[in-house]
């Protein structure tokens, strides 16, 4: 068989040994399936959970301006992501703050969110969630809707009123049916509460799985300093976005240090989230690609060895006229084979796991993530397969003919 006849020969002689050998075939494919399915699904869980943190922040709606405390996100106008523990140092904020910031020009609603987890009880059941005080205000932020019953209002906030708004999954545990829970009484710190409202399930796991109060109601017993985690403010306009941030931070200043807090749109916030998510992906790549070395390390074993089998083979080829460049393109061509085969499992494998998670997740395969599969694929194949086939290629007929 002369292999002048072009790179369909070449395919069909690699095939052929395939074929012969389909066990060895699969085995040494097996390594680079491997690291072509870890790097994809590495890829794909990165994509996954920014793509939940990004809807988790578009549930609070389109124009908001978050204030926390510590300078974590660039606090005073400051740029990008400072240090973990910036952000939470600095300060708590109280009534004064949001009596401050609700004249705010542009601002729509100021909603001050005192935040805890607790042990929530019903008589019969306990379960363990999230504990949130705030005003009216939070449910147009989370643009919630009532599922049963009636969301709380500023008259309950005013008068102290010890009610609560379950989250959907919330009334769901303690009370098997959401509907069954409106009027039912729960304890909160060993505080009695009366159930006025269910929020229709919003798809946020925090809001889903909380017991919303009037955050006047939590003064006391449950929060003595009375103050607050955070304070939102929802904007009228986009447009206003920029000048209700500024007026905020001019607020601020005149009681607290610049270090103190931190004031940042939604779109900073996932500009960073999504720097960090990089910086992530990058090593878990990385990691990921060891793997992939490893297969290429077998690859390029098994293609030694089968030198060595078909030393003969090589004589004779050669001496019927087949060249050096000949042998060289015949085993570099069964080498990026075989490593091919390997990431095509691996990247069949990926898709069907990503379908499976799906349901429960939302993970996605993106194009890089299929190019990198095939780029490092075929470029593990000609790096590992290149050493085996040039000494085929040095093989002297004469010697490799009478090779036993």
């Amino acid at each position: 068989m002369k292999l002048k006849n072009g790179t369909y020969h070449l395919i069909i002689s690699a095939l052929a040994d395939f074929k012969r050998n389909k066990v060895r075939t699969f085995l040494t494919s097996l390594g680079i399936m491997i690291g072509v399915l870890s790097v994809v699904m590495l890829i794909a869980l990165g994509l996954g959970l920014k793509n939940y943190i990004k809807e988790s922040f578009e549930n609070l709606g389109a124009n908001m301006v978050m204030i926390m405390p510590g300078s974590g996100f660039g606090g005073g106008g400051g740029g990008g992501f400072s240090s973990p523990a910036g952000m939470v140092g600095g300060i708590k904020f109280d009534e004064r703050d949001l009596n401050s910031l609700e004249r705010i020009s542009g601002a729509e609603y100021v909603v001050p969110v005192y935040f805890k987890s607790a042990l929530i009880e019903t008589g019969s059941e306990e379960e363990y969630g999230y504990v949130m005080g705030v005003n009216e205000g939070f449910f147009k932020t989370m643009a919630a809707e009532v599922h049963e019953g009636r969301l709380f209002d500023q008259s309950d906030i005013q008068g102290r009123t010890k009610v609560a708004v379950l989250g959907y999954e919330m009334a769901k545990d303690l009370f098997e049916k959401p509907d069954m829970a409106v009027g039912k009484t729960i304890r909160v710190d060993d505080i009695r509460f009366r159930v006025s409202g269910v929020m229709e399930k919003i798809g946020d796991p925090e809001t889903d799985g909380s017991v919303v109060l009037p955050y006047t109601t939590t003064f006391g017993t449950m929060n003595p300093d009375k103050t607050f985690w955070s304070i939102y403010l929802g904007v009228l306009s986009k447009d206003d976005v920029a000048s209700v941030k500024e007026q905020a931070e001019q607020i601020l200043l005149r009681r607290y240090k610049e270090s103190d807090f931190s004031v940042v749109e939604q779109e900073e916030i996932l500009s960073t989230v999504n720097q960090i998510f990089g910086v992530v992906n990058a090593i878990l790549v990385a990691i990921g690609s060891i793997s992939l070395i490893v297969g290429g390390i077998g690859i390029m074993n098994i293609m030694y060895a089968s030198v060595t089998e078909r030393t003969k083979e090589v004589g004779i080829r050669r001496a019927i006229g087949a060249t050096r460049q000949d042998i060289l393109m015949q085993f570099l061509t069964e080498s990026v084979m075989l490593s091919l085969f390997g990431g095509l499992l691996g990247l069949l494998l990926a898709v069907i796991l990503v379908m499976i998670i799906r349901i429960f997740f939302p993970v996605a395969i993106n194009f890089l993530a299929v190019a990198i599969s095939f780029g490092v694929s075929t470029a593990i194949g000609v790096f590992f397969g290149v050493f085996p086939a040039r000494r085929a290629a040095s093989l002297p007929p004469i010697e490799a003919i009478r090779y036993e």
